[in-house]
């Protein structure tokens, strides 16, 4: 009931409407992304930090991919404050909305780059508060809309508003960083504003229905139990990456290591794990604490669900995204080095990439809600391949900003239209009783292989080009490759069908 004692009105109306808010939502979280990913990559570039200690920041980027071991958090528990007017899931897309601002305004305030190990901690944090925001806002979509006809329309626009705002963040930063006695911390601070526009937005939304909380009150709750919150963050990360440097440092891990062989066994670790647990799981009774748990138990219905087929489907989804994740980190670096300059990287960014993104984005939608996944699905890996072939395209062509634009606008729709068709395909996936937690696990693993080698892409590079190799042009190749080797699994996953449910308590 609202204050006035009639019934409160829909948070989210139907159609255009839901359209509308995950377009806000996609633009939400695409702006902080490129923060953490590639202006990072050229920020430490600038400040001349070499090429394989950039490639260790692309690990950051592995955050999301472990990002099931919050998820279920997200389903289970309210954020106290906003939750209570608001509801479950805008309550925490509203923590992370500042959380974004928070770390984003100190990473422009650091922006020197003085102090690595600060950096990095800020940029964890910019990634776990990003990654809390899609959590939240995936499993809302899927509640919203449960089948591919609606998927298809509200994926399209939540990709529309990402891919904007990726542009919008590398265009806008790159050229706001390029302005004498502007730099890196006007860039990052002018980005952190723009991220933040959206919260006084979902602020004015309609109460959720059931709720019964008043909207000052819980405001003000909000951001107390927000800063506290946020503060408990920065304190435990800065306690987890130290841990880890010492680790890595007792290991003999440091700037001039080859990473290689232990990213390859970290890649085979889950596979091994997983395969080994499934004959207990598949046994498993629909009363045993495991399938119970609100810990692990989503993620133990998924194999329980799809049984051995579970690994085949893991690995074409490990592989499907290869291309576009390998190239974000270190393609603008590659392309700085062949002679364009910040301004030039920008203006591709800006309305080429954008006019390419939601062309991409538009059509992966259309294919995903009209075709059988079967046809939509290698055709957006064959235009996300063709993106990294264009790179080493460039990489022999006389410094031309029209030919960049070319290679930009290659590499974003078909990122665009592979994108698109993926998040329908593994929203699809999930049971619908465990949205946030299963849609989570999926996503997140689908890049843990790529994020992986994508750490260790700069050490590849420089190994490639110690041999006398083109170090930039044998990467983009092999990524390339590996995209399109995800095709190979098509006529397996094909036959993938769920257990019929045994009624098992969530």
């Amino acid at each position: 009931m609202t204050d006035a004692g009639v019934a409160a009105p829909p948070a989210v109306r139907p159609g255009l409407g839901r359209q509308a808010l995950y377009l806000l939502l996609g633009f939400s979280a695409g702006l902080p992304f490129y923060m953490f990913s590639t202006i990072l990559s050229l920020r430490l570039q600038a400040h001349g930090v070499g090429l394989v200690v950039i490639g260790f920041f692309a690990w950051v980027q592995l955050l999301p991919t472990f990002k099931f071991l919050w998820a279920p958090l997200l389903d289970r528990y309210d954020v106290p404050g906003f939750s209570r007017f608001w509801g479950k899931r805008r309550g925490w897309i509203m923590l992370s909305q500042l959380g974004i601002f928070a770390s984003m305004a100190t990473m422009g305030l650091t922006a020197s780059d003085d102090s690595l190990p600060i950096t990095a901690l800020f940029a964890v944090l910019l990634a776990f508060w990003t990654t809390t925001l899609e959590v939240a806002a995936d499993a809302w979509r899927i509640e919203l809309a449960p089948n591919a006809e609606e998927q298809g329309p509200i994926a399209a626009a939540n990709l529309w508003g990402y891919r904007t705002a990726m542009v919008a963040a590398g265009s806008g930063a790159l050229l706001i960083a390029d302005q004498p006695g502007w730099g890196w911390t006007a860039a990052y601070l002018g980005i952190a504003a723009a991220a933040f526009a959206a919260f006084p937005l979902l602020v004015a939304l309609p109460r959720e229905p059931g709720r019964d909380g008043r909207r000052s009150i819980a405001l003000v709750a909000g951001l107390v139990v927000s800063l506290i919150i946020l503060l408990a963050a920065v304190a435990v990360t800065a306690a987890i990456g130290w841990l880890l440097l010492g680790a890595a440092s007792g290991l003999g891990i440091g700037a001039k290591s080859n990473v290689t062989p232990y990213v390859l066994a970290a890649c085979m670790l889950p596979f091994l794990i997983m395969a080994a647990a499934l004959p207990k799981i598949r046994t498993l009774p629909p009363t045993s604490r495991a399938r119970r748990s609100a810990a692990i138990g989503p993620y133990v219905d998924f194999f329980w669900r799809y049984g051995t087929m579970a690994l085949a489907l893991l690995a074409f989804v490990s592989i499907y995204r290869m291309g576009d994740v390998l190239a974000l980190n270190l393609s603008k670096p590659m392309i700085k080095q062949l002679g364009y300059s910040l301004t030039e990287i920008g203006r591709a960014d800006s309305y080429v990439a954008l006019i390419a993104s939601i062309a991409g984005v538009g059509l992966g939608g259309w294919m995903a809600a009209r075709w059988p996944q079967a046809r939509a699905l290698p055709i957006g890996a064959a235009f996300a391949a063709l993106g990294n072939f264009g790179f080493v395209w460039l990489a022999h062509q006389p410094v031309s900003e029209g030919l960049l634009y070319v290679a930009t606008a290659a590499d974003q729709f078909g990122n665009g239209m592979a994108g698109t068709v993926f998040v329908v395909y593994l929203s699809l996936l999930v049971n619908p009783r465990y949205p946030g937690a299963q849609y989570a696990f999926l996503s997140g693993f689908a890049f843990l292989l790529p994020r992986l080698l994508s750490g260790a892409g700069g050490s590849i590079v420089e190994r490639f080009d110690q041999a006398g190799y083109r170090g930039f042009d044998i990467f983009f190749l092999l990524s390339g490759v590996l995209s399109l080797a995800a095709l190979l699994f098509l006529p397996v996953i094909a036959r993938a069908r769920p257990r019929p449910s045994d009624e098992a308590a969530p």
